[in-house]
C-alpha cells in the first residue's frame, strides 16, 4: 500500500507509546508515594524518641546493650562532639526510660 508523504499516520505508534509511559509513570508516583498526608516529609529523627543524652560514646553504647537485653530496638545519634543520645521507639519510651535512670554508666 502505498504511504502518503503528508501523512501523520508513522507517528502515532510513537506518541500512543508516549502516552502510556506517561500514564505509567503518574500510576507508579502515585501508587508509591508516601501515606503523608501533610505533604512534607517525615524525618528519620521523628520516627525515633530520645531516652537519653551522654557525654560519651562509651557509655552510649554500655546503654543500648542494657536495652537491647530487655528487648528494647536502639540506636545512637552522635549530634555534637561529646554528646551521644540514645533513640527508641514511642512503643518502649517508658520501658527505656526506666532502664535509663537505673542505668550508672554516664
Amino acid at each position: 500500500m502505498p504511504i502518503d508523504a503528508g501523512s501523520l499516520h508513522y507517528a502515532v505508534g510513537p506518541a500512543l507509546a508516549l502516552a502510556m509511559l506517561v500514564l505509567i509513570a503518574l500510576f507508579l508516583r502515585w501508587a508509591f508515594a508516601s501515606g503523608s498526608s501533610s505533604g512534607k516529609p517525615v524525618r528519620r529523627e521523628e520516627l525515633l524518641t530520645p531516652v537519653a543524652t551522654l557525654t560519651r560514646r562509651e557509655s552510649a553504647l554500655a546503654l543500648r546493650a542494657v536495652l537491647s537485653d530487655a528487648g528494647i530496638r536502639s540506636t545512637i545519634r552522635e549530634p555534637a562532639a561529646h554528646r551521644a543520645d540514645v533513640l527508641v521507639f514511642p512503643e518502649d519510651l517508658e520501658r527505656a526510660r526506666t532502664l535509663a535512670l537505673s542505668f550508672g554508666g554516664r
